[in-house]
């Protein structure tokens, strides 16, 4: 079993939990309710504090601040928690928040996440596996962000927000709607601009399935007829595409937001 290597200048406070392979490095500190799982490194500089939880593997870089107090002028000290899955990549300077009462007490970070530098994770968001934020990303609270979704550099989502799976928000936009999975939204105050082509084939998706996709989205965000009708219409030619129906569920959702749609004349 490998040991744990924490590094004469930092900090471990009595009560935490380092699994095997720990490595803790100069100058961090972890609190006395922070469990590191196997393997975890935190590279120098790091705090990890709060009621947190660090999935295996993961690599904290210099100056991240991992589950202090959430940035909530509501929040009175109650119970809350952060948790973050394995193998993810936070650089330096992230900050993430643990939930608050008012959002169930907990925030959640799923596996294989990329955290680019100064990017910010509020408090009680839910955010899913393979995400990506880019430099200076800035998520709210109560954001729910779906699968494999990225996020571009300077970005901001504003709070209670829905990012769909596979969806794109582009460097310094500011989105303050609901996006659908496999979206991509662009712009100061961000539109629907279409699919997250790139990202769909990236992600290995078919030409057949992306060609089904392009013609549901059409579909759905037509000038013709109301969204309701226009989503029967797509449900009922589309019965049985995972990838559309998809998306139809995460409209029939809702959500505290509107849905983010495309400007008037503009296509995938």
């Amino acid at each position: 079993m490998a040991e744990v290597d924490v590094h004469p200048t930092a900090i471990v406070e009595d009560g935490a939990r380092l699994g095997p392979g720990v490595k803790v490095g100069p100058f961090c500190i972890v609190g006395p309710n922070a469990s590191l799982g196997e393997g975890v490194e935190l590279v120098s500089h790091v705090v990890v504090a709060g009621t947190t939880e660090i999935g295996a593997r993961t690599r904290i870089f210099p100056f991240a601040s991992i589950g202090h107090q959430p940035q909530d002028l509501k929040y009175k000290g109650e119970p809350c928690s952060l948790t973050v899955g394995a193998d993810c990549l936070i650089r330096e300077g992230v900050t993430m928040n643990p939930g608050t009462e008012g959002g169930g007490s907990v925030t959640t970070v799923g596996d294989s996440c990329a955290f680019l530098a100064n990017s910010h994770v509020g408090h009680d968001c839910r955010v899913g596996n393979g995400v990506i934020f880019s430099n200076n990303v800035m998520l709210a609270g109560h954001c729910t962000v779906g699968d494999y979704a990225i996020i571009g550099g300077g970005a901001a989502v504003i709070q209670f927000a829905r990012v769909g799976h596979h969806a794109f928000v582009g460097g310094m936009s500011g989105l303050e709607n609901d996006l659908i999975p496999y979206g991509m939204a662009l712009g100061n105050r961000a539109y629907l601009s279409g699919l997250n082509i790139v990202g769909l084939q990236r992600r290995g998706f078919s030409r057949a399935d992306i060609h089904d996709l392009r013609r549901a989205y059409r579909s759905l965000f037509a000038a013709e007829g109301t969204l309701i009708e226009r989503m029967e219409d797509v449900a009922e030619e589309f019965s049985g595409h995972a990838s559309v129906e998809e998306i139809l569920a995460f409209i029939r959702e809702g959500g505290k937001r509107s849905l983010c749609t495309p400007k008037i004349g503009t296509e995938s």
